[in-house]
This record gives structure tokens, C-alpha cells and sequence, in this order.
């Protein structure tokens, strides 16, 4: 039940479904491009990392906030902010590699939510 609110609550606060779960859940991001994932349970249940590490300095709590910034791209990651905070090649994998790491594209985006196949197709 805790799960299902929580998820509703996301789902309420982003306008972008949120798959919740005791680590916070995946945020599948649509802007600047559709299709890069957030996973919390790899930061947290596997890095270790806590909430305080990302939020509020780096992140807000509100899942997709950032995503309307306007320097929330891969440049400002290579500069060291948002994921680039960490992701620098030092303390995580640089964010300019495995990039398949984090983007699932827009097919993947579409599956991961439950979404419709649009039809679209390199075939």
C-alpha cells in the first residue's frame, strides 16, 4: 500500500510516471531527449549512496525538476553538474561514456512506462 501511494504521488507531482520502490524508485526522463533513466536503486542499494548525497545540493526532490532546467544536458554533465557531480571518471564512470548506461531511448522509454507501440519503426 505505502508503494502504491507513493507511486501515486509521484505520478501526481511529475506528470511522468515514476516506478516507486523503497530506494525511490526509476525516473525515466523525456526532456531534453525522451528515453534516459534514473535509476535510485543502482545509486542507492548498490553504490550506497544516501538521499542527502544527491538532494538537495544537487538534485531537488521533485522527480523531473530538473529536467526543465535549461543547462540539463551533456554539456553541463561534462562540466561537473547534475550527474557529472559523480560522474566525472573518477568517482563513477564519466558520463560521456556507456552511454547506454543511463539512455534507453525512446523505444525502451516507451516499454520501460507500459506505453502503446507507436508504430514507429527502422523497418
Amino acid at each position: 500500500m505505502k508503494r502504491l501511494l507513493m507511486g501515486l504521488v509521484l505520478v501526481g507531482l511529475a506528470g511522468v510516471p515514476v516506478s516507486a520502490d523503497d530506494s525511490g524508485g526509476d525516473i525515466h526522463y523525456d526532456k531534453p531527449v525522451i528515453g534516459v533513466l534514473f535509476s535510485h536503486e543502482s545509486h542507492v542499494e548498490d553504490a550506497g549512496l544516501d538521499c542527502e548525497s544527491c538532494h538537495n545540493d544537487i538534485f531537488s526532490m521533485e522527480a523531473h525538476a530538473v529536467q526543465e532546467e535549461p543547462d540539463f544536458n551533456m554539456l553541463s554533465l561534462s562540466e561537473g553538474r547534475y550527474c557529472g557531480a559523480c560522474h566525472d571518471g573518477e568517482m563513477a564512470f564519466a558520463s560521456n561514456t556507456r552511454c547506454a548506461s543511463c539512455h534507453e531511448g525512446a523505444i525502451g522509454f516507451r516499454r520501460a512506462l507500459g506505453m502503446e507501440n507507436t508504430g514507429a519503426s527502422h523497418y
